[in-house]
């Protein structure tokens, strides 16, 4: 059960949550979406850090509001604030921050550097993004599929773009819940091959299907979600107009959507570049999951947080 893996204990990726952990976990966040967190204030007198040393919108407020929603006091304490700016390390930072609050959401770049964090940390870390991966998005995206199709069994799950950190911990979720994803890059853009393989793994075990393709056509036929991201992350903005260029026939837009099933919705975690990898006619269309997806954030991170602090 999820409870016994993340009562009091950090969470760094989906790596370590088996199927049944996720369906728990998504039990527990699709009832407090329903019935409010009314009876939860596993955070009162509780104060959690929010280290962000990259911009954020949503992950940030959805944290935010969820702390305070529990009972608790979030403190955002920005990278360029703190001494890590004038070179004091991460570990040292996380011994110090882990005597006065009772658990930090870390925004960073490489994952190890997280993992090093949660190593000398003596309270709870939450992975709330790394270049590596982004759980927390994930759980959220899958919470909304749940919505939305009701179950896993079956589905395909289309991805479109960068194999970036959002693609590995759909690659992670999908095929641990049963699922097909169809993750459809440019040549050289693919996932790390340490996920592909993990993912591979996953669907001996659970029933998932992992295929890999360079055709966006291709993934989307016959899908029942499709799933894009921006082109390039944050802090690679910067690439050339041939860059730009690889991705420019993985938009998603109507003419593409045709290929999909009739019922397929589509989803982004934000924010979009519109005109980019998605139309304004597709995000803000009928068929558009995003504000649903962007609001799931916020019932996935209350019960994270109520799982963490109370089991």
């Amino acid at each position: 059960m999820v409870k016994h893996k993340l009562k009091n204990s950090d969470f760094l990726s989906l790596k370590h949550l088996d199927g049944d952990d996720l369906r728990d976990f998504l039990e527990v966040a699709h009832r407090i979406k329903k019935e409010g967190t009314k009876g939860m204030r596993p955070l009162v007198n509780k104060a959690i850090a929010l280290l962000f040393e990259k911009p954020s919108t949503r992950t940030r407020v959805s944290f935010e509001v969820a702390i305070l929603r529990l009972g608790g006091d979030p403190i955002v304490l920005s990278g360029e604030e703190l001494q890590i700016k004038r070179g004091e390390t991460i570990e040292d930072t996380g011994r110090v921050l882990s005597r006065y609050v009772d658990g930090l959401v870390v925004r960073t770049f490489a994952q190890q550097r997280l993992e090093v964090l949660a190593q000398v940390a003596t309270v709870p870390v939450i992975n709330a993004l790394t270049d590596e991966c982004h759980p927390c998005q994930a759980l959220a995206d899958m919470l909304t599929i749940m919505e939305y199709k009701g179950s896993f069994e079956g589905l395909k799950l289309a991805y479109l773009g960068d194999g970036n950190n959002v693609c590995h911990s759909l690659m992670r979720a999908c095929t641990k819940l049963g699922m097909e994803i169809a993750v459809a890059t440019p040549p050289g853009k693919e996932p790390m091959e340490k996920i592909i393989e993990e993912s591979r793994e996953n669907s001996q075990v659970y029933g998932g299907k992992l295929v890999l393709l360079n055709d966006p056509l291709e993934a989307v036929q016959d899908a029942d979600v499709v799933y894009t991201d921006v082109w390039f992350s944050m802090g690679k903005e910067a690439e050339s107009e041939d860059d730009t260029q690889l991705f420019a026939h993985f938009q998603v837009n109507s003419e593409l959507l045709r290929y999909a099933k009739p019922d397929a919705i589509v989803m982004h975690d934000l924010p979009a570049h519109r005109g980019k990898e998605i139309t304004d006619e597709v995000i803000d269309g009928s068929r558009s999951a995003v504000w649903d997806q962007a609001e799931n954030r916020l019932h996935a991170q209350i019960a994270l947080l109520g799982m963490i602090f109370s089991g």
